[in-house]
């Protein structure tokens, strides 16, 4: 759906908000089974348009995208009448008689802006999420990603009516002119530099915002740490997407005395994982576009390369590339990387890690490799990011039973399963009063004691 007139669409979804119709569970859950049936007919079609925009192998695909898509759908349809349930709390006597009740209710009409590094999943995950909930949504999908973003609309059209469900693709323009509408909720996830518009443009409207950004997510290693398997899932959890994962380790701080060793193992990690070529491993993906393949180039000093550094600009492909003796003034530190390219750093004590770290913006995730129980423990309570793994990376984000979600510079607001309903809903907290008991105590005029120590010791 393009150059919409998005008052016209936006009208309209408020009209079929306002008519009651997504409010029962049984419709919630009903459109549910039909997002994920969908899901299910078109695998080989997102396959290819995953394939077709980032170089995305039909396994990754799956894994990364389709098959976490179904995990949320299949989540939320198991546990949505749970989670919708009024939820009774309890009442202070001084409100004798009283039941006190908190109701989770839909914010309304939502817009969900979606990134073009996993186009799919972090598309129909909040679509997912905005469905359970009880919500109207427009879907802006990435104009980066465009095979996905045309399957995504055709999909949705077929599923939904516009009034309840619509996608917009398209640029810049339309996600400006999105901006401008007065939405009850808005859902981004993306860089941190449109992040600030996006907050901008909600503060004029006073308009909630979950928003899922990124940032530079440091993975430290210390020498206690298993260095041959911390090699072998930081090769995985760095290079997967061709690096470009919100979640990937952005840069190793590794204490000192094991750095010699783990470059060895990442080394030799990325050649059983990816081979002696990778430009030539027909599952290894791609980079989105000509423009971030050229600014990801940029960053590799070829003074500083241990491996990799090669390119094959027809494809938009870069090796897997390691830079050691990185300061934290090089190029490559001053930015999120969003590419295959890991920087090295090293460190004496955890104390410089720790200072180091506070003087940086918050990261959405944060690794550490270590078999040092109290340092496991000091490290995850000292620091700040958002999620993270202790002896893997990535994988805190493959589970509906916990939110994901970033702190500071890197988002604010967390989504997946229960905390995905309770993004799109804003909790109602209700005090249903009996009317056969009416204490007088609290009216005017204030002159019996005996009220007045009533009061104190209700209220003490």
């Amino acid at each position: 759906m393009q150059n919409k007139n998005f008052d016209e669409l936006l009208k309209a979804q408020r009209v079929y908000f306002q008519s009651g119709a997504t409010l029962p569970v049984s419709f919630r859950i009903e459109m549910l089974k039909k997002l994920r049936e969908a899901v299910r007919k078109n695998q080989t079609e997102i396959a290819a348009a995953l394939k077709a925009d980032l170089g995305k192998s039909e396994f990754e695909s799956y894994m990364c995208e389709t098959g976490m898509a179904l995990s949320e759908i299949g989540y939320l349809i198991k546990h949505v009448k749970k989670f919708a349930k009024p939820k009774r709390v309890k009442t202070p006597l001084a409100q004798f008689r009283s039941k006190s009740y908190k109701l989770p209710s839909p914010y309304g009409n939502t817009l969900i802006m979606s990134p073009w590094n996993y186009p799919f999943l972090l598309t129909i995950d909040p679509i997912a999420d905005a469905i359970a909930a009880g919500n109207t949504a427009i879907v802006k999908p990435s104009a980066y990603s465009p095979e996905t973003s045309k399957l995504i609309e055709k999909m949705i059209a077929e599923l939904f009516p516009p009034e309840y469900i619509a996608v917009v693709t398209g640029g810049r323009k339309e996600n400006a002119a999105l901006l401008e509408q007065k939405f009850d909720f808005v859902f981004f996830t993306g860089s941190q530099s449109v992040g600030k518009e996006v907050l901008r443009h909600t503060a004029e409207h006073l308009t909630p915002a979950v928003l899922e950004l990124g940032g530079k997510s440091p993975c430290i290693v210390d020498g206690s740490a298993k260095i041959k398997l911390a090699a072998k899932r930081i090769v995985f959890g760095k290079f997967l997407n061709c690096g470009q994962t919100c979640v990937a380790p952005d840069y190793i701080l590794c204490e000192r005395s094991v750095k010699d060793e783990l470059l060895k193992e990442i080394i030799a990690q990325i050649k059983l994982q990816y081979g002696e070529q990778p430009l030539e491993n027909a599952d290894y993906g791609k980079m989105v576009n000509a423009k971030h393949f050229e600014r990801v180039c940029a960053l590799i000093d070829p003074a500083k390369t241990a491996f990799g550094g090669g390119r094959d600009e027809t494809k938009l492909k870069i090796e897997p590339t390691v830079l050691d003796n990185v300061s934290c003034n090089d190029a490559v530190m001053q930015e999120e990387i969003f590419g295959p390219v890991l920087p090295v750093l090293t460190f004496e004590s955890f104390d410089e890690v720790y200072a180091l770290l506070a003087e940086k913006a918050k990261p959405l995730a944060l690794y550490l490799f270590s078999e040092d129980k109290k340092r496991i423990c000091e490290a995850t309570q000292r620091l700040a990011f958002g999620g993270g793994c202790v002896n893997d990376t990535i994988i805190h984000l493959a589970t509906s039973e916990m939110g994901f979600g970033g702190v500071g510079e890197s988002g604010m607001g967390s989504y997946h399963g229960k905390e995905g309903f309770d993004a799109f809903s804003h909790t109602k907290s209700i005090v249903d009063k009996k009317t056969w008991l009416d204490l007088p105590m609290r009216y005017q005029p204030y002159k019996s004691k005996f009220y007045e120590k009533l009061i104190r010791k209700f209220l003490k």
